[in-house]
């Protein structure tokens, strides 16, 4: 028997389902089932959707780690009951006061991470204590509460995440390939080390039985001080200057005036319009955007048929897509995207409640792991948000003293312009493959319109670059031939790793209630109901 070369290698010989949910009462949508059930508990509880998130995003720094947390930062898009205009939280990415770009010198070679920037020496933009940016995240959902949430307090909105803390990661199966997957770096770094690499080696589940859990050094005992204390603490507190002190120590530059300046800012959220019908609302500016704008303005010509998306809308799609990213990364100091699959650190969480409030919020570390330094008095896995700036001098995405870089995040919120008819709220983790998921999965919805779960088991394209495509294999064989006829294609699986598309979740909200559906791929993703 002969194997065709062009056939892929398949690692998943299985189908997969992932259930939608749905209630009157809200739903939380997460890459982590327990971070949406302590969403949900706050909906139950008598909070809003804003509360809601930011329980949900507490509780992901304790049970997905990798993914974000306390040393993070993010964009929210909060669209209120009753309101035609969403609002943007923006805690996005701000480099340190003290950043040098001489810090970052240059080997001459390049680095096929993420990005494909020029290589620094020692990769100390990718990781370590020159890799942080200022931690927003916690600034953020505090900013999000104060601005959009009930009178609720804080505390109870951290409980269940203390609880989960308390209780530890669950060490299982997925936990040591994603740890494993980072344990090259995680070993340089002592406190990180310690947690996630016990006996120098990524932390394994029983063969049989069950998984059981391992605590994340001081994570528990800040979100207690945070409870106690209030948000405000993390930035003028006690947990500031224990997070300083640790940073100092490690040779960070992130200092008391980074932390004490920290603000979040709620502005209004720019809008796209989707074929005349819809409005697409955005965290805008150094986000995915602008660019989801101009793929959406790209297939206007192209319009849906009564069958689904066919060979000639996914050629056409892929021509946009690697169309609009040439412009994207034109003078941004890269002429290409990665080649190589990355593996983002990124989480996104969707939310409405029982009133029909949305709220949409991407939250990231950038890398897997971020930085992988913990800090070690505070548990706090920081991130690598240096990655995002071109180490170039002089580049139009340069390292500089409180800069902020483009970052991939893409939030949205879409309304119908009539007032009538349902609304919907999701986005993506993936890094640059957010915006061609949450592209799709709009155009699934919106325009085909299907319905949650078949939008999120459609078979879908990735387009990270102007240089090349990504299909899915389960795709038809006339699309894969009209994507070959397009441009250069490489056919893909689908699968948990590696990550060759992102992972979107999708909210859908109309008079008769809400439904809800998480990633099909990710083994921990779920939508949770709030009872009534």
């Amino acid at each position: 028997m002969t194997v065709a070369a062009e056939v892929p290698y398949r690692t998943q010989n299985w189908t997969l389902a992932k259930p939608m949910a749905s209630g009157r009462n809200g739903v939380v949508v997460s890459q982590n089932r327990e971070a949406a059930e302590a969403g949900a508990a706050i909906l139950e509880a008598g909070g809003n959707a804003a509360d809601a998130a930011v329980a949900a995003c507490f509780a992901l720094a304790a049970v997905e780690p990798w993914n974000s947390g306390l040393g993070g930062i993010g964009f929210a898009v909060v669209l209120q009951a009753g309101e035609t205009k969403a609002k943007v939280v923006d805690f996005g990415p701000v480099a340190p006061r003290r950043a040098d770009p001489s810090a970052y010198p240059l080997t001459g070679a390049m680095k096929k991470d993420l990005f494909t920037w020029p290589e620094v020496v020692g990769d100390v933009n990718i990781h370590g204590p020159l890799s942080f940016v200022i931690p927003s995240s916690v600034a953020g959902y505090a900013k999000l509460k104060e601005s959009f949430g009930t009178a609720m307090p804080v505390a109870e909105l951290l409980a269940p995440a203390i609880t989960l803390a308390k209780r530890g990661l669950a060490q299982d199966w997925y936990t040591t390939l994603k740890v494993a997957s980072s344990a090259s770096v995680l070993r340089l770094y002592a406190e990180s080390a310690r947690i996630y690499l016990p006996n120098g080696l990524p932390p394994v589940p029983p063969y049989q039985g069950k998984p059981g859990f391992f605590t994340l050094g001081q994570l528990a005992a800040t979100l207690e001080r945070l409870a106690s204390a209030g948000l405000d603490d993390f930035y003028t507190g006690e947990i500031a200057g224990r997070l300083v002190a640790d940073i100092k120590a490690l040779g960070g530059v992130v200092d008391a005036q980074d932390l004490a300046g920290c603000e979040a800012i709620v502005r209004d959220a720019p809008t796209i319009d989707w074929r005349g019908t819809h409005l697409v609302h955005t965290a805008g500016g150094l986000t995915a955007a602008p660019t989801l704008e101009a793929v959406v303005k790209g297939m206007d010509a192209t319009q849906p048929g009564p069958g689904g998306p066919d060979a000639g809308w996914f050629a056409s799609l892929s021509r946009v897509m690697r169309e609009a990213y040439a412009s994207r990364l034109e003078g941004l100091g890269a002429a290409k995207a990665a080649t190589e699959p990355g593996d983002t650190c990124t989480t996104h969480l969707t939310v409405v409640d029982g009133e029909g409030t949305l709220v949409t919020v991407t939250t990231t570390l950038l890398s897997s792991m971020g930085s992988r330094v913990v800090l070690p008095d505070t548990g706090v896995l920081m991130n690598n948000g240096m990655m995002w700036f071109d180490p170039r001098p002089g580049s139009a995405n340069a390292i500089a003293p409180g800069a902020r870089p483009l970052c991939n995040m893409c939030p949205v919120i879409v309304t119908p312009k009539s007032g009538d008819g349902p609304r919907f709220a999701g986005g993506a983790s993936g890094g640059r493959r957010i915006l061609a998921s949450v592209y799709q999965m709009l155009a699934w919805t919106v325009d085909f319109g299907m319905g949650l779960e078949d939008a999120a088991h459609w078979p879908r394209i990735d387009v990270s670059g102007p240089d090349q495509t990504s299909a899915d294999l389960r795709l038809p064989a006339e699309v894969l031939a009209a994507l070959e006829v397009a441009g250069p294609t490489v056919v893909v699986e689908h699968g948990v790793l590696p990550i060759n598309f992102a992972c979107p979740n999708l909210i859908r909200v109309d008079a008769d209630g809400a439904q809800g559906i998480s990633d099909v791929i990710s083994p921990w993703s779920a939508a949770v109901a709030a009872k009534g």
